[in-house]
């Protein structure tokens, strides 16, 4: 998994990792997700692939758009 570059410093997710149809996501909890095309939406998992990369607004953008859409919690 790569780190979340968290640019803002306040956000609750600490690594990722890209998929092909997919993102993983671990949070600062401890917790992690697993969130597909088929659970959360192409463009859902496309936009948190570009916004974990950019380092900022992943974790809002999940809090906001993609809430329960996961495809497996770990």
């Amino acid at each position: 998994m790569q780190p979340y570059g968290n640019r803002n410093g306040e956000s609750g997710v600490q690594y990722y990792e890209l998929g092909e149809q997919s993102i993983t996501v671990t949070f600062s909890g401890g917790d992690t997700y697993l969130y597909t095309y088929r659970s959360a939406g192409r463009q859902q998992v496309e936009t948190m692939k570009e916004l974990a990369q950019a380092g900022k607004g992943l974790n809002t953008f999940i809090s906001r758009e993609v809430k329960e859409h996961f495809e497996r919690k770990f």
